[in-house]
């Protein structure tokens, strides 16, 4: 039985009994990087996670495993509050997968590292490193209802300065970061949409693709009347 005070080598040692080819050939179907991957779900990893709670050290053990699940349970067992911005660096410069990264910038988040490692990561060469970036904008949009507007609205020019980024992951995390900083509020919304429609008139076509693709739902009537509900 795992728990608690297992180890990460307990924790290592379970998640390989739960190995699935099947389920690994199916990651692999939504561009999820499988090469050291078990094949165990989200969900799955979630309960496990709940099993054995937070422990940070072991934390930073899972994740020096390298195996796709330790790394996943690495980041819902991680200590937000012990996590150093070294740390989120150092995990940062090991990120090869879009679900990872995603992952990851939720815990960034929630460790109120976002101020340092945003400009830091957005300019970063790396695709999973820049993607990053981005998506801790559109986790932070969303989850840091408290901070004032200007501080998520400041985020829209490095938005507007790698709109041009034609890499996939990169651009579909901009996009994502701009909706969501435009999907916050009623006071976030009209700079976000200007930003989209100034980006939609773009010759860039990976700006031009952002900034429509903003625009549309951002202008959409549902996102308006919810809008309107808050305000």
């Amino acid at each position: 039985m795992i728990g608690p005070s297992s180890s990460a080598t307990d924790l290592i040692a379970h998640l390989k009994t739960l190995r699935s080819e099947e389920n690994i050939a199916g990651m692999g179907r939504f561009g999820i990087v499988t090469e050291t991957a078990l094949g165990i779900s989200n969900p799955d990893m979630q309960k496990i996670a709940r099993l054995v709670e937070r422990n940070h050290g072991r934390a930073l053990e899972l994740w020096r495993s390298g195996i796709r699940e330790a790394r996943m349970l690495a980041i819902f067992t991680a200590e937000p509050k012990r996590l150093t911005i070294g740390e989120a660096r150092a995990w940062a410069a090991d990120f090869n997968s879009w679900e990872i990264v995603d992952a990851a910038a939720d815990l960034f988040v929630e460790a109120q590292l976002e101020q340092e490692l945003i400009p830091a990561l957005a300019a970063d060469e790396r695709e999973f490193v820049r993607r990053s970036a981005f998506a801790i904008i559109a986790g932070a949009a969303v989850h840091l209802k408290k901070e004032p507007d200007e501080t998520i609205l400041a985020w829209l020019p490095l938005i507007e300065t790698h709109a041009r980024d034609p890499r996939n992951f990169v651009k579909k995390a901009v996009n994502w970061a701009l909706r969501n900083i435009g999907k916050r509020n009623r006071a976030c919304h009209a700079p976000a949409l200007t930003l989209a429609q100034r980006l939609a008139e773009q010759a860039d076509k990976t700006a031009r693709w952002i900034g429509k693709d903003a625009v549309k739902e951002l202008e959409s009537p549902k996102i308006l009347e919810r809008l309107a509900a808050k305000a």
